[in-house]
């Protein structure tokens, strides 16, 4: 008889598929058991009573009460470029870039970047009670990467931005810039001053002398808006960042609010900087070098200029046609003068009709000659 007929094997089948049957119900309900107990699910979950603040900080409340007071005076500056609807052919002003600026007096005249309007053919400006108003350009100063705007608000909605000085500035002082980053609106980032006397280069490869550098986040959209100090006064104006992603990392730069105060009201006057100058075309300063010279060559002397009526020289040709260099600018009063770039910072120090004393190279003798400054055309 085989193993599987004997009569005990046959009897022991009905408890043991018993016994099965009980072992997967036993799983099944311990299974269930736990899921409910390990569920993270509270169907009497309330909110937390919130816990008392108490006061602000003293700096936490005085960089909240800055920016209550100066930023109703920064503006949101929205470029526009024209291009042609494709299905109408008709023109359409459409957002070119985003920049910031600040309300420099209650006649509308707005401060910016040059730089931020440079391409436009047109702008608009938004006030901080979310009025757009369309603006027009005043004056620009490339050099000094400044423009100035205009638009027609009434005075009751224009809050001129008080006026500092950068002159006093020191390094760790307290600064907060005020801007629209990537187009978010009336943004404040603080920081401190990290250096003075920096110097920039603007859109035209000109230097901007004396920048003041924070580590106060400046971002694209920030450019054109004010640097305050712990008063709320303008002390510069957010200009440049030095990132290679164009995001900031704590290196930003400000054109001092000496210069803007000087540079604005030659904008809103003439449109343009009035610059004095000596009526002269001067070689670069590669050449200079190339000819080993130590200064400014002359190249041309205008008919009539200042320095024509100082007797200044020009390089010129002899009757055997032969190069005759010209005089060569070494010193405005007692100032060194040993690049194009030294010449232009020299003479923005002074006004038209000044007249300064000029040390010259002339024939590899030094010649001092007074000259009265005019206008640069």
């Amino acid at each position: 008889m085989s193993r599987n007929n004997h009569p005990l094997s046959r009897s022991r089948l009905p408890y043991l598929g018993l016994g099965v049957a009980l072992l997967v119900l036993l799983v099944v309900w311990l299974w269930n058991f736990w899921a409910q107990g390990a569920s993270p699910l509270n169907p009497r979950a309330t909110p937390r009573s919130v816990s008392p603040r108490g006061e602000l900080a003293p700096d936490e409340q005085a960089s909240i009460a800055l920016f209550r007071r100066a930023s109703p005076s920064v503006v949101h500056i929205t470029t526009l470029t024209v291009a042609r609807d494709v299905f109408t052919l008709n023109l359409l002003q459409i957002p070119e870039g985003t920049g910031t600026g600040f309300i420099w007096d209650e006649t509308g005249n707005v401060v910016t970047n040059f730089h931020v309007i440079q391409n436009a053919s047109a702008a608009q400006v938004t006030l901080a009670d979310h009025s757009t108003w369309k603006a027009r350009a005043v004056g620009v100063a490339p050099d000094k990467d400044l423009a100035v705007l205009r638009i027609d608000a009434p005075p009751k909605q224009l809050r001129p931005i008080p006026i500092g000085t950068s002159k006093d500035l020191q390094v760790g002082q307290s600064v907060y810039a005020i801007g629209n980053p990537f187009g978010l609106d009336q943004t404040l980032t603080t920081g401190v001053i990290s250096a003075l006397g920096r110097e920039i280069e603007s859109v035209t490869r000109r230097p901007i002398q004396g920048a003041i550098q924070t580590d106060a986040a400046i971002n694209p959209g920030n450019s054109g808006g004010p640097l305050l100090d712990s008063s709320g006064r303008l002390i510069g104006v957010n200009t440049a960042i030095y990132s290679p992603s164009g995001a900031s990392a704590g290196i930003g730069f400000a054109i001092p609010v000496d210069t803007v105060n000087r540079v604005v009201p030659e904008l809103i006057r003439y449109g343009k900087i009035i610059r004095p100058g000596l009526g002269v075309q001067v070689a670069e300063d590669q050449l200079a070098q190339q000819l080993g010279l130590k200064g400014v060559l002359v190249v041309e002397v205008v008919p009539g200029s200042a320095a024509a009526k100082a007797g200044i020289r020009a390089t010129r040709r002899d009757a055997f046609g032969r190069v005759r260099l010209g005089d060569v600018v070494v010193a405005i009063d007692g100032k060194k003068i040993e690049s194009v770039n030294d010449l232009f910072l020299v003479l923005e120090q002074y006004k038209l009709g000044d007249t300064v004393s000029l040390a010259l190279l002339r024939d590899k003798k030094r010649e001092q000659v007074k000259v009265t400054l005019e206008e640069l055309k």
